[in-house]
Order: C-alpha cells, then structure tokens, then sequence
C-alpha cells in the first residue's frame, strides 16, 4: 500500500515481472499508475504502509531512491523537468558518474554519448541543448530515451511516455526503445499507459489492469485490444495486496 499523507492509493498489487520481458501497466485516470511507478522508483512524497518488493532477489524499498537507480531501476518520467543551462551531454556524463560512483574520461564519453545517438537515429548537436529546455513534447520524451541509453538500466519503467505525443513522436519513441531491447533482450520494460495505441509499436508479453489502486485483470497483448473497445468500466475493485515481484 502507498499513500500521499492521505488515503491508500495502491491496495491490491500483485506483479511479478521476469528479466527481459515487456509489460503494460493500464488503467484510468487515478487509478494509481504513475504512483505505482513512483513508488518503485522511491519518491519519498510516497509512504508504502504494507507489502512487499523484491528485485533482484532483495526488498527494494530497503533501498534508496540512488541505490536503486545504482542497481539498474530507470524511471522515464510522465512530465520530464526542464534544467535550463545544463546541457544534455554534461547532465548523462554526471548521472553515469554518480551511477558508477568513479570519473568518466570525458573522450570516452563522447564516443558513447555519439554511438547512443546514433544507435536512436538522433542528430549529435541534440546532446548540445540544455535539458528539456524549451523541448516539445515529442523531444522531451525522445530524451528519456537517450537516457535509457546512455545509462543502460536493467529495469526501465516508462511513465506514460506517450502522453500529449503525436503519431509521429510516438512512433519515434516507440522505435528507441525497440532498438534498446533488441540490442539487450535482458532489458525489463515496464509500460505504463491509458491507451492502447503504443502498444501497436511497442508489443508486451503481459499486459495488467489497475483501477482503483489494484490490479484487476492480467493477460497477454490481446487484453489491451480489448480495453480499446470496451473501456475499463467491466472491471470492478477486487483482490488483496500482495507482494509484487520484479526481475530475479
């Protein structure tokens, strides 16, 4: 359970989730998505009062918002922050620094930074610009894409990364993380989405219904086709929180 010094907003949240495969995490709005991603990721405005997570074999939350991030948690935010004067290149070069705790040569850092990037198709002078400073939508999201890249987590959660996209920018996300998960098939994707639409680029082995804070439903891609036509009113709160398991 998590709450926001309030009410519980997830009571009923039973995940287990395998090394390298992809998942969808759909529900309405305030059914409890984004906090569940949140908490994953260790947001401290989140309190868990009950149950359990294992990664890696061990209890997440023992753990640090950094340490997670340090043992391969990434977290693709729904509403990227904008850092102006801080270019992207120096912002990944400091992460990867912190990540590792030890200094990145800076020449060996541009020539990964450069291999990322053109891995995702992306034009170089993008790593020149200040963080999400001014960004579209689209561009802002093709970011956290970068990111993933550069950082290359071993569980990556991607909070609603196709919100306010269009077509086209959907598509280009889509691609980039496509790419990365067939470069690294051991690469564990969480997908948290309203609509069914990025998973027409982005196919999941498993897909699961949230409404009201617990997961109602669980099945493969077909069940995200059938939320499109049917909405989500069929289903009904049910079930007790259990403990939700993440990559072995």
């Amino acid at each position: 359970m998590a709450n926001e010094a309030g009410p519980d907003i997830l009571n009923g949240v039973n995940l287990e989730v395998h090394r390298g495969e992809i998942h969808a995490v759909m529900g309405p709005n305030g059914s409890g998505k984004s906090t569940l991603a949140k908490v994953l990721a260790g947001h401290p405005v989140y309190e868990v009062t009950g149950g359990e997570v294992f990664y890696k074999g061990q209890p997440l939350l023992e753990l640090e918002p950094d340490d997670r991030a340090r043992q391969g948690l990434f977290l693709a935010f729904q509403y990227p922050v904008d850092i102006p004067g801080v270019s992207i290149a120096n912002f990944l070069r400091t992460a990867l620094q912190a990540r590792s705790d030890q200094e990145v040569d800076l020449f060996e850092f541009q020539d990964l930074l450069l291999g990322r990037m053109q891995l995702l198709g992306m034009e170089p002078s993008f790593a020149e610009r200040a963080v999400n400073d001014g960004f579209s939508g689209g561009e802002k999201k093709r970011n956290e894409i970068l990111q993933m890249a550069v950082l290359q987590p071993e569980l990556a959660i991607l909070d609603e990364t196709d919100s306010g996209l269009d077509i086209d920018a959907l598509k280009v996300v889509a691609d980039g993380v496509n790419t990365l998960h067939a470069e690294r098939p051991d690469l564990t994707v969480v997908v948290i989405t309203h609509y069914q639409r990025l998973l027409n680029y982005i196919v999941p082995d498993h897909v699961h219904v949230i409404v009201r804070g617990q997961i109602v439903q669980s099945g493969g891609a077909d069940l995200a086709l059938r939320l499109d036509e049917e909405g989500y009113r069929v289903y009904e709160e049910s079930g007790e929180p259990e403990a939700a398991r993440l990559p072995a």
